[in-house]
């Protein structure tokens, strides 16, 4: 079975969904329930986990038992504000060390800080945390990345919530062709032709949470996107055939034709 593996753990899905922007945590859980999504991620300086007791908790709504949780630093403009937050929610979640570490440069484009997001990478990875990063498409800042140990690399497509889809194929499909660890393509994915293109280029899965909680129907977005994903992958695996420019190749055999 062609399952995904982040950090030594198998996954079913390669469609990672957030947990942020929905109405209320009933959509929520039904738009991620959707998705088939196995992993999803938690902005902890925005949602609530446990740091306030008398609120609903997301927990209650996504249980750790069935999903597993990923922390994120959503908000962070430095590094030592991003491992501030992911040491919290290591003692939030009982010891938890899969995270998703992302530093942002300002907070109108909300483009990484790639040197922030280094140092960040350094410190956590020597704590004992396995970092799943947010970067820019950059290739030789994801290899550092990856000869730093983090566990999955994670260029965006385009800008957080732009819904504008991969903007550069090209420096994704080096990124792709270097990193060994997963290459997850995060931010700018709109709708659900975006999620298959990522996925033919030969990402290995795809993290998303506008595209989906801003749509009009979350929960049908929700289940676009799972098929595109698996779309996505199943032609990646397939091969597509070669493409022919000025060259037509007729669908039917021409030979044995009646009459011929």
């Amino acid at each position: 079975m062609d399952q995904l593996v982040i950090a030594g753990k198998t996954y079913s899905s390669r469609l990672l969904v957030g947990t942020g922007k929905y109405r209320d945590f009933d959509e929520t859980r039904r738009a991620v329930e959707a998705s088939g999504a196995e992993i999803v991620t938690v902005a902890i300086r925005r949602t609530n986990i446990g740091q306030d007791a008398s609120q609903p908790s997301l927990l209650d709504a996504l249980p750790p038992t069935k999903y597993t949780y990923l922390p994120n630093t959503a908000g962070c403009y430095t590094a030592d504000e991003a491992i501030r937050t992911l040491r919290l929610a290591r003692e939030l979640l009982d010891g938890h060390s899969l995270v998703k570490l992302e530093v942002l440069g300002d907070p109108q484009s909300l483009y990484p800080n790639v040197v922030e997001t280094l140092h960040a990478a350094q410190v956590l990875v020597k704590d004992g945390f396995q970092v799943m990063v947010y970067t820019s498409d950059d290739p030789i800042i994801a290899k550092q990345l990856e000869d730093i140990g983090c566990v999955a690399i994670m260029p965006l497509a385009s800008l957080i919530g732009s819904g504008m889809g991969i903007l550069n194929p090209w420096n994704l499909q080096i990124i792709i062709d270097r990193i060994k660890v997963p290459v997850v393509v995060d931010a700018g994915v709109g709708t659900a032709s975006d999620a298959a293109i990522a996925m033919e280029l030969g990402c290995d899965a795809v993290l998303m949470n506008t595209a989906i909680a801003g749509a009009q129907n979350p929960v049908l977005m929700a289940s676009a996107m799972k098929k595109a994903v698996e779309a996505g992958r199943e032609a990646f695996l397939a091969g597509r055939m070669p493409k022919k420019i000025y060259t037509a190749s007729p669908s039917s055999p021409t030979s044995g034709m009646i009459g011929s």
